[in-house]
């Protein structure tokens, strides 16, 4: 009987809803792990996850039999309600609708993970609305800046 075998990476880019700066450096730990048990559950594994106070990334080696956009939406709407139950935030927390997802080859994945664990340096260089956009240009993805996350920078 034949094997099924697959390599694929995807790092993943979300924002919070309204780019408010909900995400603060105390609870960084425990949601990280959290979304790290919720990636492992659906037969996946974390490369890197960092958060910084308005946005995330996540690095997985994805499973085949859950597509991009079921993990999306499945980590940001679990999580999401994980952070509204520990009632971190006096208001409803929310994820902004959307996400980025990109594909690396397993050669990439020690600069992906770099990248990722040194997000706080590199947001000292430049706003996450630039970041952004580099994705998008460096994947040659064609966008409408209606419809990019909310950016306040």
């Amino acid at each position: 009987m034949a094997n099924s075998f697959t390599q694929i990476y995807v790092h993943y880019i979300w924002a919070v809803k309204g780019r408010r700066n909900f995400l603060i450096q105390k609870h960084n730990d425990e949601l990280q792990k959290y979304i790290t048990g919720l990636v492992q559950n659906r037969e996946c594994k974390m490369l890197a996850i960092n958060s910084m106070p308005d946005h995330v990334h996540m690095f997985i080696g994805q499973h085949p039999s859950y597509s991009i956009a079921k993990i999306a939406q499945e980590i940001k709407a679990v999580s999401s309600k994980f952070i509204n139950e520990k009632n971190w935030y006096r208001y409803q927390f929310n994820w902004q609708s959307g996400y980025g997802a990109f594909t690396y080859s397993h050669s990439q994945i020690d600069n992906v993970v770099k990248y990722i664990m040194n997000q706080q340096q590199h947001h000292k260089k430049i706003t996450f609305r630039e970041e952004y956009i580099e994705f998008l240009e460096k994947f040659a993805i064609e966008y409408n800046e209606e419809y990019l996350f909310e950016f306040y920078d």
